[in-house]
């Protein structure tokens, strides 16, 4: 007869089997990439983003359909990373809030919830454009949803949803010539699929492998804490707490009154409402009095308290509890390799997250280093645009301190507004204002080594070959990596500019260095070469024009 309603329980394993599948699927997802660059991470972030869901319902299952959608939406939020897997987690708590004071719901409620989710997805993107994820999960949902009837089940709407999933993938170069050039189907869209299809083989009886997640280990060093040991770090406390009406005006609460006594307490904090639940999380010496200050609005759900000196990853771990008073601005910023780091810090940056291309942060990470910064104003430079979404993500859960999220969508970007950082105003419009002024006119090139054979922006590409690129813009493919930067930097028009800076590559050798050199020299002499030894992975030459 198949399944007529869906609870907790059942939604626990349609998520499990979810991400299974797409991580079991994660490379044929990154190898849809347009660009054919060694960092196509759409299957990773959206499974990163997913099994984020996942971890977050370790050891609390429950029946009640709210509360584990509650739950699975919570630990995407903070998982998520790109643009893809902030999407998805926002497409997740549409469904969330749909099913929000729902028990058990039947399928005329599921396809309600999923509309939610839609309209949550189109919600997050300022500028949605179609033949992308937003649009295989707004035209499978509206097909699904026109299709149900009184013999509806869970088992026909997935298959429906799923079955239109695949004709909407299939369209997406239509609606996108990127993807038609490059003649692949929308990559974010696949992940999506694929988290489908693994619902939809839970529901019909297949047994999936073991979701591979990168869970920190419940195994803790009981030795770093003995009876000589003195309390520094606090611990790391975490609890959905469900309102009820025993304890307090439902309708007239105000999570802001919580963030604040937490805020006395402690730091790390991340409190979010959905419906009559608070999910909660705070790093504090005294837990005792988080819960018993939480404790007179509601009742706890599910409840977790660890010693964080204990916690495996923490092995060196700052004093977050010295009553250090915040400093007025801070700079957050993202960067891989060790010299461009050290260069960014060196102008400035209070914090960087170790990321970029093939590695973006969650929006976890960008709150956990929020709290690191300890400041008033943080001043967020993503430099890469697959990053922007989950900081901004991230700045929303953020109670602590005025985040704004600077768009530099390159690591050009983010030096030329460093170079320009200056806190003697004392504004923080006028400093925003000036970070985004340095950001003007700059112009960054990338020289990497293709990873198929494809046509992009009308540049023939080989595998292996290597392709200069700007902002997305396909410019110039050789065989060798400086060739192919002497070529890039002929099409940057270098001759405009007074100054460049070029950052090497953890894989450019010094005679390709010389022989870089030795062409700017003979053929740009006016135009001012600094060069960064960033050893970067991925990219051999990044040429930054100002």
């Amino acid at each position: 007869m198949g399944t007529k309603v869906l609870d907790g329980k059942l939604l626990e394993q349609l998520i499990l089997g979810g991400a299974a599948n797409l991580s079991m699927n994660a490379g044929i997802v990154n190898d849809l990439n347009v660009f054919p660059i060694p960092d196509g991470d759409t299957g990773d972030n959206m499974s990163l983003t997913v099994n984020g869901g996942v971890r977050a319902l370790d050891g609390r299952s429950t029946e009640v359909l709210s509360d584990a959608a509650s739950i699975i939406s919570q630990g995407m939020l903070l998982s998520a990373r790109g643009n893809s897997g902030v999407i998805l987690s926002q497409f997740f708590a549409g469904i969330s809030d749909g099913f929000q004071g729902i028990e058990k719901a039947n399928v005329m409620e599921i396809a309600e919830a999923m509309q939610c989710g839609v309209k949550s997805a189109y919600a997050s993107v300022i500028t949605p454009t179609e033949g992308t994820i937003l649009t295989v999960a707004r035209e499978a949902v509206a097909f699904a949803c026109e299709r149900i009837n009184s013999k509806s089940t869970l088992e026909s709407f997935i298959a429906d949803v799923l079955e239109e999933m695949n004709k909407s993938l299939q369209r997406t170069p239509d609606l996108l010539a990127a993807l038609k050039e490059a003649g692949v189907i929308d990559s974010g869209g696949a992940g999506l699929y694929y988290i489908f299809d693994g619902m939809n083989r839970i529901l019909n009886g297949e047994t999936l492998d073991e979701v591979k997640i990168s869970a920190p280990s419940n195994t803790v060093d009981v030795s770093k804490f003995d009876e000589n040991t003195v309390m520094k770090f606090g611990y790391c406390t975490e609890f959905l707490l469900q309102l009820t009406h025993s304890k307090t005006d439902i309708e007239n609460f105000n999570i802001d009154t919580l963030i604040e006594y937490l805020g006395s307490i402690g730091d790390s904090i991340v409190a979010v409402q959905t419906g009559t639940k608070v999910k909660v999380h705070v790093h504090t010496l005294t837990p005792e009095k988080a819960l018993d200050f939480c404790h007179n609005y509601g009742e706890f759900l599910t409840l977790k308290i660890e010693n964080m000196t204990l916690q495996h990853h923490e092995t060196s771990i700052e004093n977050r509890f010295d009553d250090k008073p915040k400093k007025k601005f801070g700079i957050v910023t993202v960067a891989t390799g060790e010299g461009i780091k050290k260069t960014l810090s060196d102008l400035g940056a209070d914090v960087i997250i170790d990321g970029g291309q093939g590695k973006n942060p969650s929006a976890e990470d960008f709150v956990d280093a929020f709290n690191k910064v300890n400041a008033e104003t943080i001043f967020v430079l993503p430099n890469n645009g697959n990053i922007i979404m989950a900081a901004k993500q991230a700045a929303e859960l953020c109670s602590d301190s005025n985040v704004r999220v600077i768009e530099s969508r390159s690591i050009g970007d983010g030096y030329a507004a460093l170079t320009m950082l200056s806190y003697d105003s004392g504004n923080a419009d006028e400093i925003e204002n000036s970070l985004c002024d340095a950001m003007q006119g700059v112009i960054t090139g990338m020289v990497t080594q293709a990873v198929r054979t494809t046509t992009v922006d009308g540049v023939s590409i080989k595998e292996n070959d290597y392709i200069g690129f700007t902002d997305k813009r396909m410019l110039v493919s050789c065989e060798n990596s400086e060739k192919t930067a002497m070529e890039l930097v002929e099409k940057l028009n270098v001759a405009d500019y007074e100054y460049m800076i070029v950052i090497y590559g953890s894989d450019t050798t010094e005679a390709e260095k010389e022989s870089f050199r030795e062409y700017m020299s003979k053929n740009h002499n006016y135009t001012e070469l600094c060069e960064i030894e960033g050893n970067q992975e991925i990219y051999n030459f990044i040429l930054i024009l100002q």
